[in-house]
């Protein structure tokens, strides 16, 4: 069990439990100084089995469980969020990442413990020439990328961050490998790609799995020969660029649904590291909360601590920092320094809503027909990356459906 926020302070502790139990209140002690709202003898705690038990000794302000008022006891399966007054205490079978550790906090945002461990396999691997980085979205997969090169053979280097998803189609290679001149209609000046640019340092390609497979093979290349070849040019280019690769999906699951080219994920994924998820990092919310709020010169109230930990925050960081930003600006607006649970939205943190653009699948993948994909086509004005979304499945098995079907696209 963890103390995450005192008063005012966040703050990291681990209490021990003697024989599965301990005493919370304002015998505590020193090292971690509940707020005045804690009565001396406040709550019981014990852990068995997975589960928690606490018991309210009957305190003046109450105790709060998984957002539920204890009344009297109550238990809960799992890791759980416990307030007493304004202090958060996170019940955690498991606190041995915990022990003699803290929050950092930077430039670059918060690390708590738990990313901690990961950065630190990341900085592992980094005397490797490129590491696979695995985890949700707006986990904070860029931050491992920029360790892998801070911490790598090159630091002083460039590091390019490019999002492939991002990309427009057709033009893939060409941006990633560069062209000489004359190599394409328009092509007036040699032009360096992705690659030659981040020569002597890194290159960071987020959602590689959204490359075509022509592109995944010709990466390949270049990342076992160290020469990579523009288009419309005839010897190829010595390059020393580290490859840092970042994926949301399942990139073995793609290997075998035939979206990702096999023999680069074998080579990439020689070393891997997920960064965990939000959800298993909520030591860090006290901090992230603070140092979002902390340029407009607000502060988190404990029942937005609270709230926040109670969430599942499917956007992960990215998710909560806009959304407590959009809190401070209502407080802010209300004349508040204090940003508290009532200034979030609703649903913010909560389940993950559909793509504006999204609609239900029109058809399971045995059924898909030219006649189906044409109406996904049009129903989504021609936008492949919603269209291979809509139809479950990666954007370069949607390119081979669409070629085997003979239907041509703005893209192809």
């Amino acid at each position: 069990m963890i103390a995450i926020h005192c008063v005012a302070q966040p703050l990291l502790r681990v209490i021990d439990l003697v024989d599965c139990r301990a005493t919370l209140g304002r015998l505590l002690g020193e090292d971690v100084p509940v707020d005045g709202l804690v009565s001396r003898r406040h709550a019981d705690v014990h852990h068995a089995r997975g589960r928690w038990t606490v018991t309210d000794h009957g305190s003046r302000n109450g105790s709060v469980l998984d957002g539920r008022t204890v009344t009297g006891t109550a238990v809960v399966d799992g890791d759980a969020v416990l307030r007493l007054g304004y202090t958060v205490f996170l019940l955690c079978g498991d606190v041995r990442r915990f022990e003699g550790a803290a929050v950092a906090v930077g430039d670059d945002g918060v690390i708590g413990p738990t990313l901690a461990m990961a950065l630190a396999e990341v900085a592992r691997a980094a005397a490797a020439p490129c590491v696979l980085l695995g985890g949700e979205s707006g986990a904070g997969k860029e931050l491992a990328a920029r360790t892998y090169h801070r911490t790598g053979p090159a630091p002083d280097g460039p590091f390019l961050a490019i999002n492939c998803a991002a990309i427009p189609e057709g033009v893939a290679e060409r941006l990633l490998f560069g062209a000489q001149k004359g190599a394409y209609s328009g092509a007036t000046t040699d032009a360096d790609g992705y690659v030659a640019s981040a020569d002597g340092g890194t290159l960071f390609l987020d959602e590689v799995a959204e490359l075509d497979p022509a592109v995944q093979a010709k990466l390949l290349r270049v990342i076992e020969t160290g020469e990579v070849l523009p288009l419309g040019a005839a010897r190829p280019r010595r390059v020393s660029t580290r490859f840092c690769f970042a994926t949301y999906r399942n990139l073995r699951a793609a290997v075998r649904d035939g979206g990702f080219r096999a023999d680069l994920y074998y080579r990439i994924a020689k070393d891997e590291v997920r960064v965990p998820s939000l959800r298993e990092r909520r030591e860090e919310l006290p901090w992230l909360l603070a140092w979002a709020l902390a340029p407009d010169g607000l502060t988190p109230h404990a029942r937005l601590v609270e709230a926040c930990a109670l969430r599942s925050w499917p956007g992960n960081v990215r998710e909560l920092l806009a959304s407590v930003r959009r809190a401070g600006a209502r407080a802010r607006a209300a004349g508040e320094v204090v940003v508290r649970e009532t200034d979030l939205d609703p649903q913010a943190g909560m389940a993950e809503p559909p793509p504006v653009d999204d609609v239900p699948p029109v058809a399971p993948p045995r059924e898909l027909t030219a006649a189906t994909v044409q109406e996904a086509i049009a129903a989504h004005g021609g936008n492949l990356a919603a269209v291979a979304r809509v139809l479950g499945m990666p954007r370069p098995s949607l390119y081979r459906l669409l070629k085997r079907l003979g239907i041509e696209t703005r893209g192809e």
